[in-house]
C-alpha cells in the first residue's frame, strides 16, 4: 500500500469499516511495525453483546486508528461470540513475513464505561 491512497482495503484500513488515518506504509521490504490496542467486545450472561469492540492502532509509530468502535466483524473469518477466538494474520498474495509478536492480555475492566470507553497502545 506504500503510496497509495490508503482505504479500508488496503494496508492498515480496517475491512468495510474504516480506512487508516494516514498512510504510514514504508516501501516495500522495508520492515513495518504495528502496536494494536484491542478491546473485545463484551457480552451478557445471555450471550448478548452490549459494547462493541475497539482498537487502536499505530503503523510504524504514527496513530491511524484511534479508539475506533468496530461494529461489526470485517470481512471473512468466524461470526461474532463471546468466545475467545484465535488472532489471524492475513496477505494479500504479496510476500509477507510476521516477526516478534507479543499478546499481553490486559484487564478488561480498564476498557468498560461510559463514552469514555477506550484502549490504549502501552
Amino acid at each position: 500500500s506504500f503510496g497509495l491512497e490508503g482505504v479500508e482495503n488496503e494496508c492498515g484500513g480496517l475491512y468495510k469499516q474504516q480506512r487508516p488515518n494516514v498512510n504510514m506504509c514504508l516501501p516495500p521490504l522495508v520492515w513495518q511495525t504495528y502496536d494494536i490496542g484491542f478491546a473485545a467486545a463484551r457480552y451478557d450472561a445471555d450471550g448478548n453483546k452490549i459494547v462493541n469492540a475497539r482498537i487502536t492502532v499505530l503503523h510504524n509509530g504514527q496513530p491511524i486508528h484511534q479508539n475506533y468502535e468496530i461494529v461489526a466483524k470485517t470481512g471473512a473469518g468466524k461470526p461474532e461470540t463471546p468466545e475467545l477466538l484465535p488472532i489471524y494474520l492475513q496477505d494479500h498474495g504479496n510476500p509477507v513475513t510476521f516477526r516478534n509478536i507479543w499478546l499481553e492480555p490486559k484487564d478488561p475492566s480498564q476498557y468498560v464505561g461510559s463514552a469514555a470507553t477506550h484502549c490504549q497502545v502501552p
